[in-house]
């Protein structure tokens, strides 16, 4: 199974911090979030992983080539880091996964192995949204059916009539992952929207019929590590579980 895990940006809000460092390798409970990440999709099945990359990527490479020797890696660069935003990125991805399913992630999440395992066990074409706890107006925002079919998705959403908040983890079925690219395609090259959330991709791709469902995660935990009070937050409700084991069972890596 594939995952594709988004790691481009710069991360200006959580300077100085990400002065040196990119966001995804900032250690949370100890662990860096981007080892963490792929640990956890490991241990649940996913062993091909396609991570964009762009600022200090040599480093992302470096610790990824250190940690997972074995594990099949492919990294894509968006040059225009600087200038574009996640939908550009995803967008570079397409030449690896258009055609397959794939789970996608940003590359600044902390997220509990129990969010992953429900969407598989629920089936593709669904999307990890947290209900529990406050909703802010600057998060991305998901309003679902009665079915939980989702209606609309992105930080435009009220906050009075959201399902909850879309935490960044979507997995995708081969047909949407499809439609998903040529969304994306028509809004990034063919309308120059360089600097926009891939989430207007899938509003887009909701409008035009495929159905995406949104999962209530409940209490586990998942978060965005966006700014630096969101990474002392994460680093204190951590501190309060056991500690992360590095180590999945059949593949060799670094400890």
């Amino acid at each position: 199974m594939k995952a594709v895990i988004l790691a481009a940006g710069c991360a200006t809000r959580l300077r100085p911090y990400s002065d040196d460092t990119p966001k995804t390798l900032l250690p949370v409970g100890g662990v860096p979030i981007l080892r963490r990440t792929i640990t956890s999709l490991l241990r649940l099945g996913f062993d091909q992983f396609v991570i964009g990359t762009g600022y200090l990527e040599h480093m992302v490479r470096d610790a990824v080539a250190s940690w997972f020797p074995n594990v099949d890696v492919t990294f894509v660069t968006n040059e225009n880091f600087r200038t574009t935003n996640n939908a550009y990125s995803l967008l570079l991805t397409r030449p690896y996964v258009e055609t397959d399913g794939f789970i996608l992630l940003d590359g600044d999440v902390v997220f509990d192995i129990e969010v992953v395992e429900e969407l598989v066990e629920r089936g593709p074409d669904c999307l990890a949204v947290r209900s529990v706890g406050q909703i802010g107006l600057e998060e991305v925002k998901v309003t679902a059916d009665v079915h939980d079919r989702v209606l609309a998705i992105g930080k435009h959403v009220p906050v009075r009539s959201a399902m909850g908040e879309s935490v960044g983890i979507e997995l995708f079925s081969a047909a949407s992952s499809l439609r998903l690219f040529q969304a994306l395609d028509h809004r990034v090259r063919e309308q120059g929207l360089v600097n926009e959330y891939y989430e207007a991709a899938f509003q887009e791709v909701i409008d035009h019929g495929p159905t995406l469902y949104g999962v209530d995660i409940g209490s586990m935990y998942a978060t965005e590590i966006d700014t630096i009070e969101d990474l002392i937050a994460a680093n204190a409700r951590l501190a309060q579980v056991p500690a992360f084991d590095v180590r999945v069972a059949g593949v060799r890596m670094a400890v």
